[in-house]
């Protein structure tokens, strides 16, 4: 199996068909000679976007695209299709023509070009553009991530709020809602207000709608030849829409195929630990895919070119796409103003120069590998559970169209782990961590089988199912959120320190951390049985509470506690990374299996098996080259090793015993890859 380019391209129809005929020449010999498989045509898109478009506007474009397709179908190549807009991605000056009812936000602003999901006129007009297109035959006619209600610039939080939208809602209601009592009671604090469910019922259903509607055309007016695709965005936005993955997957179907696109990496230029939110966001996103539904992630670079994003950065991004499995990579990397890419040369030499290690890593990484780690569980439904106006949130509570205090998933969970070098899943396994507000999304039976294994909590979580009951399996008697500025009656005084205790191990005792710049705490008190393994104290060095906490529970689960309620912001260190390995290795009791990754900074795992092979591969996000150091009694001596460096050939490395583990004895260069397989 080899890795599969796509590459997402306009081009311009002003200067006829003659010149787009040459134009799409000269992109198909550019396209063969770097290895890209098909190109994806963009369809009046950002700088020549003039608004949705229709009459002689889509004449010509629509003559444009079919001359295209042609020269490059010729050519050996694959040809999909991107519209720029479905409800529009932002207004920038433009101004809608069609009479279109437009997006209103939360707080009643009006959107002068986007357009509401409930307007008929629009849904008529997208089905219509798109059954138009496919009857070119296009293998993928794409959804872009304008579908959807957050993030419609210039409005606040983004639409949905239309007067056609709340009519919607009082048919459910059985009454008028006026939008600022919704709004309110989406972010009233306490247990959710039942409108909350049923406007996300409103927005899950017109969603649902206008995808079936659209995807059924696209296959209809193609005669099977098309499928529909979607670009999605963060899933923690989605589920303050209510989004269910697997009815949008079906609706957008009816052939029994569709594709997605899934965002997970930056436009620009970005440190290289953030590859720890990459994985994880591919990671999450498979886990919802079901299988008649391919995977085309998409490189992000805007506004293009090495000047916006490295290529080596744009290489690690592309290996880290396709660990997911990936079906293709969907390329952005030409600006899409400049119609040549003989003008952008640059580009195809990164094509060919990323090709060995990218087919590689798609041999190793079948779209159905099982990857292994610690399990973050994710609930897509989250946000229908989420309880608004906690204190750190304090921003947003009562701040109109505050709805981004709903968007929850475990995003910061993967980073802290990730970034330590261990390992995570999307999947069950056999130790989990459960972070942040998320802890709200699980029913009691759900909380109580993540208690019946290992379990990681943060402060915030472990405050929520104390709260909740659940003290007694957590090893906690006492369990309060403080927040930075508080000032609580007879408390010691504000937290600063941890300090670690010799039951978090003797080489560990007596190091201290940093909680200083926490913006809340929660004040841990364990139970008998507890084991408090570091403790808060204030700046003048007077006890606060436990810092972190283990305990096993009457239901043989091991559980491990943190006072901290937004880890990742902690200061990281090797003290503290040894300490959450040391944590890791306890909530596995006797079953030690996760290989753990050392070494440096910022070195983040991928794990995964298939065909009876474990291959582990890990980045190097810190800028200084490194020797990755991988803890797991389960490797064996001699392990393959491979180093994988930005834009060169695999070479094979050595290794050698160290410790329970292994050493890589090849220097990782910054954004580099490190291969091990047993």
């Amino acid at each position: 199996m080899s890795a599969r380019y796509h590459l997402r391209f306009q081009i311009h129809p002003y200067e006829g068909p003659d010149a787009v005929a040459a134009a799409a020449a000269e992109l198909a010999k550019s396209c063969t000679d770097s290895g890209v498989a098909e190109v994806v045509l963009l369809l009046g898109a950002e700088e020549h976007f003039t608004g949705h478009l229709a009459g002689s506007g889509e004449d010509l474009w629509f003559d444009a695209a079919a001359t295209a397709r042609e020269v490059l179908l010729d050519a050996g190549l694959d040809v999909s299709l991107n519209p720029w807009v479905t409800a529009g991605h932002a207004d920038r000056g433009r101004v809608d023509v069609h009479g279109f009812a437009p997006m209103v936000s939360p707080t009643g602003e009006v959107s002068a070009a986007q357009a509401s999901f409930a307007c008929p006129r629009w849904r008529s007009w997208l089905t219509a553009h798109y059954g138009r297109f496919a009857e070119l035959g296009f293998r993928v006619l794409w959804l872009e991530d304008d579908f959807r209600f957050h993030n419609h610039a210039p409005l606040l939080w983004g639409g949905g709020f239309e007067p056609l939208m709340l009519d919607r809602l009082a048919a459910l209601a059985g009454r008028p809602v006026p939008r600022p009592e919704l709004v309110a009671a989406l972010t009233a604090p306490g247990p959710p207000h039942p409108l909350r469910a049923l406007w996300q019922r409103v927005w899950r259903t017109a969603q649902l709608e206008v995808a079936a509607q659209v995807a059924a055309e696209v296959d209809r007016r193609s005669a099977g030849r098309s499928r529909t695709g979607l670009m999605s965005s963060g899933l923690g936005a989605a589920s303050v829409e209510g989004r269910d993955w697997s009815a949008l997957f079906g609706a957008l179907a009816p052939g029994g195929r569709a594709a997605h696109r899934p965002h997970f990496a930056p436009y620009s230029d970005a440190p290289g630990r953030e590859l720890s939110r990459q994985v994880w966001m591919l990671e999450l996103q498979r886990s919802l895919r079901p299988e008649f539904v391919d995977s085309e992630p998409e490189i992000e670079n805007w506004p293009h070119t090495a000047w916006s994003k490295s290529d080596a950065q744009t290489w690690s991004e592309m290996v880290a796409a396709q660990l997911s499995g990936a079906d293709a990579l969907l390329l952005n990397l030409y600006p899409m103003h400049g119609g040549s890419p003989g003008r952008h040369p640059r580009v195809a030499g990164l094509l060919r120069r990323a090709r060995p290690a990218l087919d590689l890593v798609a041999r190793q990484h079948p779209r159905g590998q099982r990857t292994l780690g610690v399990g973050l569980p994710f609930a897509q439904d989250a946000a229908a559970h989420v309880r608004a106006g906690a204190p750190a949130d304090a921003s947003l509570r009562g701040r109109p169209g505050g709805l981004s205090e709903l968007a929850v998933d475990p995003g910061p969970a993967a980073d802290f782990l990730l970034r330590y070098g261990v390992p995570v899943t999307a999947g069950p396994a056999p130790v989990q961590a459960l972070f942040g507000p998320s802890a709200w999304a699980f029913d009691d039976a759900a909380v109580r089988s993540l208690l019946s294994g290992g379990l990681l909590l943060d402060g915030a979580a472990a405050v929520i199912l104390h709260g909740r009951g659940f003290g007694s399996l957590l090893g906690l008697a006492e369990a309060e959120r403080v927040d930075r500025e508080a000032a609580a009656p007879g408390a010691p005084g504000p937290y600063a320190t941890e300090h670690l205790r010799a039951a978090a191990g003797g080489d560990l005792a007596g190091l201290v951390l940093s909680v200083n710049t926490q913006p809340a705490l929660a004040r841990l008190r364990e139970l008998p049985g507890a084991e408090r393994w570091s403790e808060v104290r204030t700046a003048d060095g007077r006890p606060w509470g436990a810092a972190r906490t283990v305990f096993t529970n009457a239901l043989g689960g091991r559980v491990a506690v943190l006072a901290a309620t937004e880890p990742r912001a902690l200061p990281l260190d090797d003290h503290a990374q040894r300490l959450l390995h040391r944590t890791v290795r306890f909530l596995e009791g006797a079953a030690v299996a996760l290989p753990l990754v050392s070494g440096g900074p910022y070195l983040i795992p991928h794990l995964s098996c298939a065909d009876g092979v474990t291959t582990l591969t890990v980045a190097n996000g810190c800028q200084d080259p490194v020797r990755p150091v991988v803890d797991a009694p389960s490797l064996p001596d001699g392990a393959a090793a491979t180093v994988l460096t930005p834009l060169a050939e695999p070479r094979p490395a050595d290794t050698s015993r160290y410790g329970r583990g292994l050493r890589v004895e090849a220097e990782l260069p910054h954004r580099g890859w490190a291969v091990l397989r047993w």
